[in-house]
């Protein structure tokens, strides 16, 4: 059975190579890094063996959060560990005071939105030619969940 935690990565260079091999638009090592300089929440769930399967980055402010990304590793991808990871990350905010928690998708991914959907968000905005895409740019949904 996996679990979820927050943590704090020790490389981030492998969190963007998990990343590039589990999806076509990844985050460059800098935005980790970045992200780890802005004190923003790292939320991973990992194996019995505590191998790390995915992972969340979270910004939170005063009693709002973002989320910035979110990552389930190839090999455990269809699992349901994206959900048990977003709710575990969700319950974790609550815990903090976080009423809302915000998050940008990009319009062709179903999976993610399907998987948004279920864990209590609704679409709320739209930011027209938002993402970089094989075709020139794609809308982002946004997307907001109440804590």
């Amino acid at each position: 059975m996996s679990s979820t935690r927050r943590f704090s990565p020790q490389y981030p260079d492998w969190l963007s190579k998990l990343e590039a091999e589990a999806c076509a638009h990844p985050w460059r090592s800098q935005h980790y890094q970045d992200s780890l300089a802005a004190n923003h929440i790292f939320f991973g769930i990992f194996a019995e063996n505590q191998q790390l399967q995915g992972f969340a980055v979270l910004m939170q402010v005063l009693d709002e959060a973002e989320l910035l990304n979110i990552v389930i590793a190839k090999p455990w991808q269809g699992q349901g560990l994206g959900k048990q990871l977003l709710s575990s990350a969700q319950q974790y905010l609550r815990v903090r005071a976080v009423k809302r928690l915000f998050l940008e998708v990009r319009a062709s991914n179903q999976t993610a939105r399907k998987l948004y959907l279920s864990c209590h968000f609704s679409e709320v905005g739209l930011r027209k030619n938002y993402y970089p895409s094989q075709d020139g740019r794609e809308h982002a949904i946004l997307m907001e969940s109440t804590l």
